[in-house]
């Protein structure tokens, strides 16, 4: 694997920022910002060999300031939905940002897709490393966060996530590229079929807050544990559709850790496209897209409702309110260290 660094955009108060490409023997390719951590394209074939880039994404970085969609971006420090935009931790509350209604979304204003992060490459890893001070966006301790880009022969995007805090905190990260494996620009993502590696997912609340709930997806439009076209779901009656405005939940995986187990599959029948997930978290957020709004993306794309999708790899939203769930929480001290890979073949 090869990588290369060239000069991206600068921002107002003047710093620079990279695009460092990511090209491994197969032609296989990914841009990455360190500008937030953004994956700005991925490049790979189709079943007859033709390449295509299948995320959703820019060539300004005026429009990655704004990004409303959070576009390819690294997500902490805390991923997905708070309720209430507060926690409760060692018996304090920390208020936190109401960037989404009254709730707290995706770390907040200053999260880290909105921030320069260090950049180096060492060996074949593209290696990000970024410190938060303690009280950044309310949150308690300094944490300082690497977070590792790899591209393997096999043509695997390995996001290897790893933070320490000198205080106990909460710490989940992601990323949230919006895939559509007909190519970035080819449209709605309703031909795509999908496959969860779940049992259970948890319901939400009109706000898209996770209720507390853990409920089998048998027998609804929730469940996804044979691959199946999902396109049908957004025609549901059901309650939880309408809450989200179509898919915006969190899925209990099965996997239960085991990142040689795939958590999801995502395939495009039409190009042959298929894209298998592997995490070490025990969540994962497909999201279809339901809130893009006309962004005026690469090669003078539009994206519009529903032309691509995430599959957020996390803790579950609103865990800190539910203590059933996995805890986000990370000790003074202690190591957090998640790993995720997108692997794409074709079939």
């Amino acid at each position: 694997m090869s990588i290369t660094k060239n000069y991206f955009g600068t921002l107002p108060d003047g710093t620079q920022v990279d695009i460092f490409t990511l090209t491994n023997s197969r032609k296989v390719s990914v841009d990455i910002i360190n500008f937030g951590g953004i994956i700005v394209s991925i490049t790979v074939p189709d079943r007859d060999g033709n390449m295509a880039d299948v995320t959703l994404g820019y060539r300004n970085l005026d429009k990655y300031i704004e990004n409303p969609g959070y576009l390819g971006a690294l997500i902490g420090r805390h991923a997905n939905r708070i309720e209430g935009a507060a926690f409760e931790l060692n018996g304090k509350v920390y208020e936190l940002a109401k960037n989404d209604g009254k709730n707290h979304l995706h770390g907040g204003i200053t999260g880290f897709h909105n921030v320069v992060w260090k950049a180096g490459v060492i060996g074949e890893k593209l290696v990000l490393t970024h410190t938060s001070p303690d009280g950044e966006e309310n949150y308690p301790g300094k944490v300082d966060v690497k977070v590792e880009y790899s591209l393997t022969g096999e043509n695997e995007l390995v996001i290897d996530y790893n933070a320490v805090s000198d205080k106990d905190t909460v710490v989940n990260l992601t990323n949230h590229a919006y895939f559509n494996l007909g190519g970035h620009a080819s449209g709605d993502i309703l031909k795509h079929q999908i496959y969860i590696n779940a049992d259970s997912f948890t319901p939400v609340n009109d706000e898209c807050i996770p209720t507390g709930e853990i409920r089998s997806v048998k027998g609804t439009v929730m469940d996804f544990t044979a691959l199946r076209n999902f396109a049908d779901g957004f025609d549901s009656s059901d309650e939880q559709i309408k809450n989200g405005g179509g898919y915006d939940h969190n899925w209990v995986l099965n996997t239960k850790g085991n990142i040689g187990e795939a958590a999801a599959e995502l395939y495009h029948p039409e190009s042959g496209r298929l894209m298998q997930v592997f995490t070490t978290k025990p969540g994962v957020q497909f999201y279809s897209g339901n809130f893009l709004d006309n962004l005026n993306g690469k090669e003078n794309a539009v994206y519009g409702k529903r032309n691509g999708l995430c599959l957020e790899t996390q803790y579950f939203p609103n865990a800190m309110k539910h203590k059933h769930f996995p805890s986000p929480v990370l000790k003074a001290g202690e190591k957090y260290h998640h790993v995720t890979i997108y692997k794409f073949t074709t079939k």
